[in-house]
């Protein structure tokens, strides 16, 4: 149960962007939450699907997002987020909504599988480095869980321009 994002350091590991959700890498709509509540935990979606503000984006670039996910357990040892995959969604109406909602702590409907061919992903390496290359110019949200500790997403939005390499940091 991860989210995207991108850092390269040796040993990194370096996903291939999935035409649809990879195994063990859902998108940021699909992150549970541990306070989810509803019958099926997950708040209905108020937000259609905006045809026309997808087909506006490209699905591929020249771009790169590398970064770092981690979180400080009780005892504040630092837990890296080892083999988890971080998703890489485009800010738009229909993500912000599904982030939102996540960072108030409950998980959102499923995203419409035509959002998800927006979505790119990458694995974190042993120390929770990650990068992902060949995305389009733009804006995104860039979330990833340490499934070990079974707390709540991390969301980040990052700009990157075309040809660029914007670094983030997914910490708790």
């Amino acid at each position: 149960m991860i989210a995207l994002l991108a850092l390269a350091l040796t040993g990194c590991q370096i996903a291939p962007q999935w035409p649809s959700t990879p195994p063990g890498g859902p998108t940021i709509e699909d992150l549970p939450s541990p306070d989810d509540t509803g019958k099926d935990g997950r708040v209905p979606r108020q937000v259609s699907f905006p045809e026309r503000e997808y087909a506006a984006l490209e699905k591929t670039g020249n771009a790169s997002i590398r970064g770092r996910l981690y979180q400080h357990d009780a005892r504040g040892n630092l837990v890296p987020g080892a083999g988890e995959t971080v998703s890489i969604a485009p800010v738009t109406t229909y993500s912000a909504e599904a982030a939102e909602v996540t960072l108030s702590g409950r998980a959102i409907a499923p995203a419409d599988p035509r959002a998800r061919a927006y979505t790119h992903y990458a694995r974190t390496d042993a120390n929770g480095y990650f990068v992902a290359n060949g995305l389009p110019a733009g804006e995104y949200y860039v979330a990833g869980r340490i499934s070990e500790l079974n707390g709540p997403p991390i969301i980040h939005q990052i700009s990157v321009r075309r040809g660029q390499t914007a670094s983030v940091t997914l910490k708790r």
